[in-house]
């Protein structure tokens, strides 16, 4: 028998196996303390990985194969469905390229570079575009490194790279009920810094319970932006805001921020094609006043059939009819909204929760996240028990929602065929109308 030979082995850095995978959290536990590495991983070499003489490859039964990457999923097919993937990171440095051999660089925070809310959020939404890749390693055009402190660095016009140990250096801490565009939300886990510690931009909330946020951030296979419950999907209680100390002006004049002015910012901001932070925000005015059973996500910055049946609905609670309530908002629709004047939009009528008769109109997708408890939730789960997906329910169904409840639905959204996002678990308009139907 040929005995085992041990090689220095060097992961690639965006390869999804098992083994790289491994091997990259390994040397990311081999950092030095400065740089974030774990105590006890303090002055470690890199780990060593068997390779048979008879050159074995790593797979799914190799090192690492007994610990569930995020970026995997259980049969080892590479996944980008994830909402939360692990996000390691690279320690502060200049920009373009990893740090010389020394100290790394203590950037000033006493000279920061100015910038205002829309130009941090305008830099984020350019790595969105771009499909940025994710990677602790590499540096794009713009000189910053591809990983989650790297992005925000970039967003905030910071002079060189930072990490989740320095970004609090350059901000002020602050509540999340005072979070505006622009601001981060950031975890930092001292005690190991390679699990768990995150950082993203928020973007506005986007539901009127404050429970859901626009998140920007750089994340496995690369840069999004999507709704993310607060403050985020694993280490949630551990997430502190803060603000940029270099920020200009006090408020965005975005989704959330105190408008500089409540001008109309005209009738081409809206309507098919529409693409802005002003549609965002008409979203956001209008789920303020009841709208939200009208968007399964959102509000974002694209118009979308939700945000005219939102705005036809508050139109028509003021009265309006005709071509005053045709879904697209003109200055009177606008000024009502900013001012706070006029009706709420209605709760749904139809049946109601537990009623009977016509099919109840679609609550709302906030009502069904967790932590939520309301009839609808009960309502829903008696409806998967009476069509036979009722199967992952112990006990209940109840008010309160579950992982029960988010299963039941999954298998209900296959059975129709459903794949991917549309089968995520958690009921949308359609979801609901063919369930009632």
């Amino acid at each position: 028998m040929t005995a085992p030979v041990f090689e220095e082995y060097e992961p690639a850095c965006d390869c999804p196996c098992d083994g790289c995978a491994e091997q990259r959290r390994r040397l990311a536990r081999g950092l030095s303390l400065r740089a974030g590495g774990h105590p006890a991983a303090h002055g470690a070499r890199r780990a060593l990985v068997l390779v048979t003489a008879a050159g074995v490859a790593l797979g799914v039964s190799g090192a690492g194969a007994g610990e569930a990457d995020a970026d995997t999923t259980a049969g080892g097919t590479a996944s980008v469905a994830e909402p939360d993937p692990a996000t390691p990171q690279g320690e502060s440095g200049p920009l373009y390229g990893p740090p010389s051999a020394g100290p790394s660089p203590n950037h000033s925070v006493d000279t920061l570079r100015r910038t205002s809310r829309a130009d941090i959020i305008n830099r984020a939404k350019r790595w969105v575009g771009a499909k940025v890749p994710y990677s602790m390693t590499e540096y794009w055009s713009d000189g910053y490194r591809q990983d989650c402190s790297g992005y925000v660095s970039m967003a905030w016009n910071l002079d060189g790279n930072e990490w989740t140990g320095t970004l609090s250096r350059f901000g002020t801490r602050i509540d999340r009920g005072d979070l505006q565009p622009g601001d981060i939300l950031l975890f930092h886990n001292p005690s190991d810094p390679t699990k768990g510690s995150h950082v993203t931009i928020f973007g506005g909330w986007t539901d009127y319970t404050h429970t859901y946020y626009l998140a920007y951030e750089q994340t496995k296979p690369n840069a999004r932006t999507q709704s993310t419950p607060m403050a985020y999907w694993n280490n949630s209680a551990n997430y502190v805001a803060y603000r940029y100390n270099g920020v200009t002006g006090g408020t965005a004049g975005g989704p959330t921020g105190t408008p500089a002015s409540v001008a109309f910012p005209g009738a081409k901001s809206f309507g098919p094609g529409a693409d802005s932070a002003h549609v965002t925000r008409l979203g956001v005015m209008l789920v303020g006043r009841g709208a939200g059973r009208f968007y399964e996500v959102g509000p974002g910055p694209r118009w979308s059939e939700a945000d005219r049946r939102a705005t036809e609905a508050f139109q028509r609670a003021q009265g309006w009819r005709g071509a005053e309530a045709d879904g697209l908002p003109g200055p009177d629709t606008w000024r009502y909204l900013v001012e706070g004047r006029g009706k709420d939009i209605p709760k749904a009528g139809a049946a109601g929760p537990g009623g009977t008769g016509a099919r109840p109109a679609f609550p709302g997708a906030d009502r069904f996240r967790p932590g939520r408890s309301s009839t609808y939730v009960t309502q829903l789960g008696e409806r998967l028990v009476k069509r036979g997906y009722g199967r992952h329910y112990v006990s209940g169904p109840g008010p309160r929602w579950g992982e029960a409840d988010r299963r039941n639905v999954e298998a209900f959204q296959r059975a129709q065929g459903w794949r991917g996002s549309a089968a995520d678990g958690y009921p949308g308009p359609e979801t609901w109308r063919r369930l009632f139907a």
